[in-house]
């Protein structure tokens, strides 16, 4: 029986290119990553469909994008082989596209500290993760200029293994925190407060309720958390309708 994966540490660094990019992905899957461990962060990715209307919370969701329009074709390549790619404009840095978990976080402040222009954009969100102040704004930096932020949710014990890794394949700016990403919950959820901030956020209390109880019901059957979260994500779709406010709180009327 293998060991469960045990994720304690984040890495993070900067590589130039998406060929590295990608590269780092595959070798670090190969190494047992899951996949919902793995974020990544650009605004240059190779597409052959082109993106039209880089666009607010509202057209994505946690589970992915809601709108086919900028899917498939469009990311291709390893960022197919990630959870949660999302697309949202970042004040500061412009529009990003993100893969993995860190979409849901980027979701979840676009209402907050990421969402007016006198704010602090991608900087406070990073802090708010465990980075220094100027650590993050080397990467909000770099993001800007075109390069990409990758980060990696790691065992304690193997922080030297992939720091060596991420080095041997050219990154920069490696920086590891003690933190790692909220998750919307680890094995059933008992009560709203097991809900990560931003999914509670976006949902009202009989959004959540339908929420948990989806997620449960899913992962009862399946034991898979990102199958349960996407399940639960597309039953609150289909109940309810989001406010002014893009929370989702409007009961949708059975014809």
């Amino acid at each position: 029986m293998s060991e469960v994966y045990q994720a304690e540490r984040t890495i993070s660094a900067v590589l130039k290119e998406q060929k590295q990019v990608d590269d780092v992905i595959r070798r670090l899957l190969d190494r047992g990553v899951p996949k919902d461990h793995l974020s990544v962060m650009g605004r240059n990715f190779q597409s052959e469909t082109r993106i039209s209307g880089f666009i607010t919370k509202r057209d994505v969701i946690l589970g992915g994008l809601r709108t086919g329009a900028v899917f498939g074709s469009l990311f291709g390549s390893f960022l197919s082989l990630l959870t949660g790619v999302g697309v949202l404009f970042i004040p500061f840095v412009g529009p990003i596209v993100a893969a993995g978990p860190i979409g849901a976080v980027l979701l979840g402040a676009a209402s907050g500290a990421i969402a007016g222009s006198a704010g602090a954009g991608l900087v406070s969100v990073l802090m708010a993760l465990g980075m220094p102040e100027e650590k993050a704004a080397i990467y909000q930096t770099r993001l800007q200029a075109g390069e990409f932020l990758l980060m990696v949710e790691i065992p304690s014990d193997r922080t030297g293994e992939f720091q060596l890794l991420l080095e041997s394949a050219g990154a920069e700016e490696i920086h590891t925190s003690d933190k790692i990403l909220d998750r919307p919950c680890t094995g059933l959820c008992k009560s709203p407060e097991d809900l990560s901030p931003e999914i509670r956020a976006h949902l009202s209390e009989e959004a959540q309720q339908v929420f948990i109880k989806q997620y449960n019901a899913t992962l009862t059957e399946t034991s898979d958390e990102s199958t349960s979260e996407k399940s639960a994500w597309d039953v609150v779709h289909q109940q309810f309708d989001e406010d002014e406010k893009g929370i989702f709180s409007k009961q949708k009327v059975s014809v």
